[in-house]
Order: C-alpha cells, then sequence, then structure tokens
C-alpha cells in the first residue's frame, strides 16, 4: 500500500503576530521541521518559541509549490498565510496542488472580517474585490450607485490608484477609507474623496473601503448593455440581439465561451459580466478591432478576457475546449462550423447569427442537420417623420441556436449543401 503524503498545517496569522494566534496554531508551529511563507509573515514568528527552519516562497509562487512541498516532505510542514488561508489566500493553490485532504487549515479572521467589524457594515452585503494580482480595471465590474465595496490593496499605491480610477468613471465624490496593519499595533485609518485623495502611499499592507455615491454612473448587471458602453467601427451585436443571444447562450458560473468573430467583444464581455467565475476567449482577425476589444474589456471591468488575433477555424487550434460557442462573424468560412461544433462537448451549446442571405442558408442546412432553434430577431425603433413619428427597422437577424447531443452525427455537408 502507497505511503500517504504527509499532512500539511496552513496558519493563517494577521498584523498582531504571534500573540493573535490561537493555541492550536501556535502548537503546530512549534512542532514544524520547517514553516514556509512571506518574509513578512515569517518575521513575526518569535526565534524562542519557533525552532523550524524558515523557508520564504520564492517568486513566481505557484510553480514552485510542489517542489517545495517535496523537499520538505521529510519532516512536518507548516504554511502561514495571510488571515483567512481560504479567502484569496495561499489555501486554494495548496489545495490545488497537493490535495485538500493533505490540508489541515487553521484560520485567522481575514482582513475583511475586520474591516466590516472596524466599519459596523455587514459582511455578507459587502462586496469585495481583490487587487492582488490582478488588473486595477477589475474594479470596475463593482461600480454602481451606492455600493459599498472592500478592495484588497496589492499595496501601497493602490489607494491612490483605485482614488484615480473611481474619479475617471465618474464616481470622484466616493469616500475612500484606507484600513493599514487591520488588527496590528501600528493600526491606522486613512479617509478622503477619490477626486483629489489627500494622503501619500502609506503601508502595504492595506484594505480599502469604498462607499460610492447615490447618484453616480450606472452600469446593469444583466446583458443588454446601451450600445453607447461600447467603442466601436460598427461591428457590434445590437443591445436587444445582443440581451436575447445571452440568454441563448444561457451562462452559468465557471463555464468557458468561445466569441467567433469577436467584431467589439460585447458578446464575450457580457458572459463574463455574468459571473466573476466565467472565462471567455475572444477571435478576432482585424488587429485593430482586436485591440479595440480590450480596451472595451477594460472598460467594463473585465479584463481578464482572452483575446485571439487571428482567422477561425485556424485560430482556434489549441484552445481550451469551450461550453459554448457564439459566432458571430465569418460563418462562411470553410469548416469554421465544423470545429466549433467538434470542439463543443456533449451538453454544450453553439448560437450563430448572420444578418446575410448567404449565412441564413448555411445555418438553414445546419438546422435541418442538427436540429435545436432558428428563428428570426427584428427590432423596429421610433424615430420622426416629418412630424409625425413611425417605425424603423433594422436589419433583421437570423439565430441558429443547439445544444450538443450525447450522441453527434460527425458534421460533413451542410456547407456543400448551401452552396
Amino acid at each position: 500500500m502507497p505511503q500517504q503524503p504527509p499532512p500539511i498545517t496552513v496558519v493563517g496569522i494577521g498584523a498582531d503576530g504571534w500573540p493573535g494566534l490561537a493555541g492550536p496554531a501556535r502548537a503546530a508551529l512549534r512542532a514544524a521541521g520547517a514553516v514556509i511563507g512571506g518574509p513578512r509573515q515569517l518575521d513575526l514568528l518569535p526565534a524562542d518559541e519557533v525552532a523550524a527552519e524558515r523557508v520564504p516562497w520564492p517568486s513566481p509562487l505557484r510553480p514552485a509549490v510542489t517542489g517545495l512541498l517535496d523537499r520538505y516532505a521529510d519532516r512536518p510542514l507548516a504554511v502561514l498565510a495571510s488571515g483567512d488561508p481560504m479567502f484569496y489566500g495561499i489555501g486554494r493553490t495548496l489545495a490545488e496542488t497537493a490535495g485538500a485532504e493533505r490540508l489541515r487549515v487553521l484560520p485567522h479572521p481575514s482582513s475583511v472580517a475586520y474591516a466590516c467589524a472596524r466599519l459596523g457594515w455587514p459582511l455578507e452585503s459587502t462586496e469585495v474585490v481583490s487587487l492582488v494580482g490582478r488588473p486595477l480595471d477589475t474594479l470596475r465590474l463593482a461600480l454602481n450607485p451606492g455600493r459599498r465595496l472592500l478592495v484588497l490593496s496589492a499595496g501601497a499605491a493602490t489607494p491612490a490608484a483605485v482614488a484615480g480610477l473611481l474619479a475617471a468613471a465618474g464616481h470622484g465624490t466616493a469616500r475612500l477609507r484606507v484600513l493599514e496593519q487591520l488588527g496590528g499595533p501600528g493600526e491606522r485609518r486613512l479617509d478622503g474623496p477619490a477626486d483629489g485623495w489627500p494622503h501619500p502611499p502609506g503601508d502595504p499592507l492595506n484594505v480599502i473601503a469604498v462607499d460610492l455615491p447615490a447618484d453616480g454612473p450606472r452600469t446593469p448587471v444583466v446583458p443588454g448593455l446601451p450600445d453607447g458602453a461600447y467603442e466601436s467601427d460598427g461591428q457590434l451585436t445590437k443591445r436587444h440581439v445582443r440581451a436575447a443571444t445571452l440568454a441563448t447562450l444561457a451562462p452559468v458560473p465557471g463555464e468557458l465561451l468561445w466569441d467567433v468573430g469577436g467584431g467589439s467583444g460585447s458578446i464575450a464581455i457580457e458572459w463574463l459580466r455574468a459571473h466573476r467565475d466565467n472565462l471567455a476567449v475572444t477571435v478576432e482577425r482585424d488587429p485593430v478591432r482586436a485591440e479595440r476589444i480590450a480596451r472595451n474589456a477594460a472598460a467594463l471591468g473585465v479584463p481578464r478576457l482572452r483575446v485571439v488575433t487571428g482567422a477561425a477555424p485556424q485560430a482556434l487550434d489549441g484552445l481550451p475546449a469551450p461550453d459554448a460557442v457564439f459566432v458571430g462573424g465569418g460563418l462562411t468560412a470553410p469548416g469554421l462550423l465544423d470545429a466549433c461544433w467538434a470542439a463543443l462537448a456533449p451538453g454544450g451549446r453553439l448560437v450563430a447569427n448572420t444578418v446575410t442571405l448567404e449565412s441564413e442558408a448555411l445555418l438553414t442546412a445546419w438546422y435541418r442537420r442538427h436540429g435545436g432553434e432558428l428563428l428570426r430577431l427584428a427590432v423596429a425603433h421610433a424615430v420622426p417623420v416629418g412630424g409625425f413619428t413611425g417605425w424603423r427597422q433594422a436589419m433583421p437577424v437570423t439565430q441558429w441556436s443547439a445544444v450538443k447531443p450525447a450522441a453527434s452525427p460527425a458534421p460533413s455537408t451542410p456547407q456543400e449543401n448551401a452552396s
């Protein structure tokens, strides 16, 4: 029977250091043969209490985890984490790398728990945004009138950067409170408006509390953002069709979308905005449009959108398998629909939109072969007609959607049939 790997004790520690640790956490550190942690965390351990070898994490951290755990597998091992190890901490990486069953986690109150206690904010209704290892534009997704946010800071410069982003986004009157060294002897609070943030960089260990003004700009959380929210050269799935398309794609948390023929990126962007765990790749052959998609994604709070510049289907090679595919352009490219359909696992969804007769014929052929739903979306807007008002019809959009069954016939002839 193979020998089980030794357990790893993960100890959460706060700015209060050794005095703030409970008995089991102290006992685990005293018994450890090696303690791995950040230099700041390791310095909080008194030498007369913890005799273990102290091992600082290298940078980059994640690729080194497995090697370090193996290197010290011959002795009791402890890992230090800031606050609660399973809340934006090293605990997740260790669970994914070593296996959750190998961990013994001893949490400490998180910086978010301390911040809510200091501010009198209910934790369950306070949104948390981490900027540790994430782009500043990630914060934009949480910006809406009257919201309370806690921002996990990447360092001493983060408060000023957050203040600048808020002011530029129209939330300059937002109140910021920077909470430094929470729970420790050096705890301090800085207060001020986003517009003209008055404080120089302070302690790198800080959390930023943001009170957004009730009269600030609104960004709806459901699909169908105003067309004006996007920078575009006209290649944009319009608002009402976009909302219907996202409803058909039916995102659920953690799924991956391929957005093929990205245009302005609106479908992929609103897929990502549906849940913070969603993933998306957009493929766009025009480099100018690809850059525009990246700008739109950042401006709308989802800079994690992956943009691939290239022509499909060739550009699809090597991409992670999708849960859903949207094709908004290039439908008549040889082999495109075949490649998208083949990439989907059973249960995956494919949605394709077109306004041309040629592509409509192709979608009709795929509908005959694979079933699903074929429909036409038509939107008309009221416009002035002399002194009266009439309807102006937008180009109708033909949409085919299908769910891949468990046993799907190999795609072969739809494009030939369409010709």
